[in-house]
């Protein structure tokens, strides 16, 4: 009892701060100075139509690393920790068939799931989208061949050898623009090009697309490992 009242004293504190910021804010009216030259100069300095894309691909392009970073860690370490004891075979007469409405409709949408994750990823400085976006998609059509079979095997060197090609190019188109441009993954080391179509945005366009396979990569790993140990 004294322990429920102690929480619910919690959650009233906690409630009591939110509502009280809540109440208290006022949005700003314009931007800071920051923001302002974000907005007015992004489309001119690196000829990219998605203000927000180029802002996570260029100017943060270090936060970008760590983030594909921290998730190339976690499929590391769910691949180590699951990758033990195995006997999905085992079970294969326990599982029951997929309805044919599955195993059709997958056949069907897996190509298009497919082709939608890279318009995705390649399209990124163009229209909303961007490398994380298109390789959860891309690893999506993977999801759905594990509902449709869930004894489907998929190649983990295959997997592994696309991440870590993906992963290496990804760095090294960041080292060029260390070089040659103003920056890590500063996309102006090819020319902006004609601005809205799609080889513009110097290499953003590529660095996008190997973000986009390296992290359709990861997560089609995990999903992988995680339907291997649900079978053991």
């Amino acid at each position: 009892m004294i322990r429920r009242f102690a929480v619910f004293l919690l959650l009233l504190g906690l409630g009591a701060i939110f509502a009280d910021l809540l109440l208290g804010y006022t949005p700003s009216e314009e931007l800071n100075l920051t923001a302002r030259y974000y907005a007015e100069h992004t489309a001119q300095d690196l000829g990219a139509a998605n203000i927000v894309t180029a802002i996570v691909v260029t100017y943060r392009g270090l936060d970008t690393l760590g983030e594909v970073t921290v998730l190339f860690l976690t499929a590391t370490i769910i691949g180590m920790v699951l990758a033990r004891g195995r006997k999905h075979r085992a079970l294969q007469r326990q599982l029951p068939a997929a309805g044919e409405l599955l195993t059709t409709g997958s056949s069907l949408l897996v190509p298009l799931i497919l082709l939608l994750g890279v318009y995705v990823f390649v399209n990124g400085h163009l229209t909303p989208g961007g490398g994380f976006q298109g390789g959860a998609i891309v690893a999506s059509a993977a999801l759905l061949l594990l509902l449709t079979d869930p004894l489907k095997r998929f190649s983990h060197r295959l997997i592994s050898v696309m991440e870590a090609i993906s992963g290496l190019f990804f760095i090294g188109l960041g080292v060029l623009g260390l070089v040659y441009a103003g920056g890590f993954l500063d996309s102006r080391v090819l020319p902006n090009g004609a601005f809205g179509t799609l080889f513009s945005a110097g290499v953003m366009p590529i660095i996008y697309s190997f973000i986009g396979l390296k992290v359709g990569a990861e997560f089609t790993s995990m999903l992988t490992h995680l339907a291997e140990t649900e079978q053991s």
